[in-house]
């Protein structure tokens, strides 16, 4: 355990951040999950106009990087354009 005050408070602080970006990962995987599930449905493009505004969210905030956003939003459409291609 850090005995310097300033260590103490940047360890709590993290506490904080690592709950948050774990919420916003997790959010981010569900999101992405609901949109493919979607595919075909009536609410099809609110649930994929959802995952990827909540891709750039994170990538504003600094969860995840600017770049594993666009290749995750890449990844989520030629997966959902393929399942509307199998239709």
């Amino acid at each position: 355990m850090a005995n310097i005050k300033s260590q103490i408070k940047r360890n709590r602080q993290n506490i904080v951040a690592r709950e948050r970006n774990k919420a916003v990962r997790s959010e981010i995987r569900t999101r992405a999950k609901t949109a493919v599930t979607a595919v075909g449905g009536e609410n099809e493009e609110a649930a994929l106009k959802l995952a990827i505004k909540r891709l750039d969210t994170a990538a504003a905030k600094g969860v995840i990087h600017k770049n594993q956003a666009a290749n995750r939003k890449s990844g989520l459409m030629r997966r959902i354009n393929k399942l509307r291609a199998a239709q």
